[in-house]
Formats: structure tokens, C-alpha cells, sequence
């Protein structure tokens, strides 16, 4: 008996295993979904863009041989050119630059020494005016000591002629 109902059983089951398998790869597996939105896709690139790229690459290699071949020759002779003269001014600015550089310095020295005359000048000037003034210190101060020496002979006259006049 249990023969014949593995095979009945197994029967019954064989059709519900295919519909689950069946329910499962439509549900669950994705595979084919993205496979088919792949193929979509790069047939839509492929007819909608064309040689559009192959074109503009076409395009960008000749523009760059172009320039490689052309331009960048003309540039670089342009600019040999451009910088040799540059150079050249570079130099004879600098060499001017270095010239003014020589005569501010000249006469800042000279500003220099001039300020430094005057100084000595001033100080020198200076020592003689102290000089001076100590010699009518010197002058001023004999005049007081003899002004104050006939003030003092002045007053003990006055004082003895007093002493005089006191013992009345």
C-alpha cells in the first residue's frame, strides 16, 4: 500500500512543487527582469545615441592633432619670442631700477652726512653757548658777591652810625 501511495501522493504534490517553483521565479527572482531591462536598455542607447559618441571622439582626436600640429608650434615660437624681449626689458628695468637704487642711496648718504654737519654744528654751537653762559654765571656771580660785599661795608657803616645815634 505504501508503494502506490508514494506515487499518488507524489502525483498530487508534483503540480503544487511546480506552481510554488513557478510563483517563486516570478515573484522572487529578478534575473530575468533585469536581464530583459538590460538588453532594453543598451538597444535604446545603441539606437537612440548612434555614432554620437564615435563622432565626438573623432572630433576631440582631430582638434587635438590639430592642435599638437599647428597651434602649439605657433605658441611656443610666439612665446620664445615674447619672453626673449620680455627678458631683454626685464633686464634693462632691472639695471635701471639698480641705477636709482645707487642714487637714492647716494643721496641718502649725503642727506646723511649733511645732518650730521648740522649736528656737530648744533653741538658745537651748543658747548659754546654753555660756555658762555657759565662765563655770565661766572660774570653774574662776582657781581653779586661784590654787590653783596659794598651792601655788607654799606650796612655795618649804617649799623656803626646807628650805634652812634643809640647811646644818646
Amino acid at each position: 500500500d505504501r508503494r502506490r501511495d508514494a506515487p499518488a501522493a507524489g502525483s498530487t504534490i508534483q503540480p503544487i512543487i511546480k506552481d510554488v517553483g513557478e510563483v517563486y521565479s516570478r515573484l522572487l527572482d529578478h534575473r530575468p527582469v533585469i536581464q530583459g531591462e538590460i538588453r532594453y536598455f543598451v538597444k535604446e542607447f545603441e539606437e537612440k545615441r548612434g555614432l554620437r559618441e564615435l563622432r565626438v571622439l573623432e572630433n576631440l582626436k582631430n582638434t587635438i592633432f590639430e592642435t599638437n600640429e599647428r597651434v602649439l608650434p605657433k605658441c611656443e615660437q610666439a612665446m620664445q619670442d615674447n619672453l626673449s624681449e620680455t627678458f631683454k626689458r626685464l633686464q634693462a628695468a632691472n639695471a635701471m631700477i639698480h641705477r636709482l637704487q645707487e642714487r637714492e642711496y647716494e643721496a641718502r648718504k649725503l642727506q646723511a652726512d649733511k645732518v650730521m654737519a648740522r649736528e656737530e654744528k648744533c653741538i658745537a654751537h651748543w658747548e659754546e653757548f654753555m660756555k658762555e653762559q657759565q662765563n655770565k654765571r661766572a660774570e653774574v656771580d662776582e657781581e653779586h658777591r661784590k654787590a653783596m660785599e659794598r651792601l655788607k661795608e654799606q650796612y655795618s657803616a649804617m649799623e656803626k652810625e646807628l650805634a652812634k645815634y643809640v647811646s644818646f
